[in-house]
């Protein structure tokens, strides 16, 4: 099975305190039963935890705004200890019949040539930090 990157993002003091906003084109790889806003899926990090999360759109406006509600997504924030500037990574595989998300929380530890490097919140301590 495929590992397809559907986004990465930028934590900023909003996505910490309140909710994660979701790029609209990922949309498409979230199976919304017909009619509804909300989706209850779950996805595993880096140390094989499920992570129980609801996506949501609005009902009105001119495009549907998909945001993780923040009932389910402040328990991963806390439990990771995200800040501002950290970043979050969701990936999708997908078969026939199943969808399975990935979600990586990461920090920067540091610029080498140019590039940031990011390491995975749960591997901080192997880095001295």
């Amino acid at each position: 099975m495929e590992q397809v990157h559907l986004f990465t993002k930028k934590l900023k003091p909003t996505h910490i305190s309140h909710t994660l906003s979701f790029p609209t084109h990922v949309l498409e790889a979230f199976p919304f039963p017909q009619g509804a806003h909300t989706m209850k899926f779950e996805a595993v990090d880096a140390t094989d935890n499920v992570w129980r999360f609801c996506l949501s759109t609005r009902l009105t406006g001119a495009y549907p705004k998909p945001v993780l509600l923040r009932s389910s997504w402040h328990r991963f924030v806390e439990q990771k200890g995200l800040a501002p500037e950290d970043r979050v990574v969701f990936f999708m595989e997908r078969d026939d019949m199943v969808r399975r998300y990935t979600v990586r929380a990461q920090r920067k530890v540091m610029i080498l040539m140019g590039e940031d490097v990011w390491v995975d919140v749960e591997d901080l301590p192997l880095y001295g930090l």
